[in-house]
């Protein structure tokens, strides 16, 4: 059951305008998705080791400076909201997406059966994660696909206030249109915004149909103080 101040937040979603941006940018903020409350919550759950299934420490994979830890089964009650009550309003565009690029996968009304496709192609794990950045952090740009079955678009909540956590640490967005220079976008979000955005690529109509453009996120240079993020990501990995 949905805590009131989450069921609110979806309530309240203007969803055409946010699928009119995901089409034009690849991406879309939702305002204020989380309290500060719930992302005070969710941050100090990092300190909390049995809550996790892996660490990374980036510099070591060369992904970056920082570290991230993925959740595991069972996800934490508000992480698991967030999955099973975004996945059924991206699921219509997801599948317009694919009909646009002729990609004939086509993905189930429910989270639940989607998560039982996954499981049955050996994908098992769970993605949800929680990132922490310190000063000089950042994530190299980069697109998290876990296996054969990859749902098209993923969500990131930021959990800590920028100007007053932390400095720097910029959400980027970049896409790359077939012969042509890569076009970043600098996100701005707030603590509790959630940005919408396409895991790996999307398409985009030209004078002879839609193409294919493909998209990497990653995050800016932290200068100080602590960065937290919630990842939302709807395909478990193998």
């Amino acid at each position: 059951m949905q805590t009131p101040s989450l069921n609110h937040a979806m309530d309240n979603l203007d969803w055409p305008a946010l699928e009119q941006n995901l089409d034009q940018d690849g991406s879309a903020i939702i305002r204020n998705l989380l309290s500060a409350t719930q992302c005070r919550m969710l941050s100090g759950l990092y300190a909390e080791p049995g809550l996790f299934r892996s660490r990374v420490i980036m510099a070591r994979h060369g992904f970056g400076r920082g570290e991230y830890q993925y959740f595991r089964y069972p996800l934490p009650d508000i992480v698991q909201q967030l999955r099973q009550s975004l996945y059924p309003l991206l699921v219509p565009l997801a599948n317009r997406w694919n009909e646009c690029m002729g990609v004939e996968v086509r993905y189930p009304d429910e989270h639940a059966d989607f998560i039982q496709r996954c499981h049955a192609a050996g994908q098992s794990r769970p993605t949800p994660l929680l990132l922490q950045y310190g000063p000089q952090d950042y994530n190299c740009l980069h697109q998290d696909l876990y296996g054969e079955q990859v749902f098209p678009l993923q969500v990131a909540i930021l959990l800590a206030e920028p100007g007053e956590d932390f400095t720097g640490g910029e959400f980027v967005l970049t896409e790359q249109r077939p012969r042509m220079q890569s076009r970043p976008q600098v996100i701005d979000l707030k603590q509790g915004d959630a940005v919408v955005f396409a895991v790996h690529q999307r398409p985009v109509k030209g004078v002879r149909g839609y193409y294919r453009v493909n998209m990497r996120h990653g995050v800016s240079r932290v200068h100080g103080g602590r960065r937290h993020t919630l990842g939302i990501i709807f395909h478990d990995a193998q």
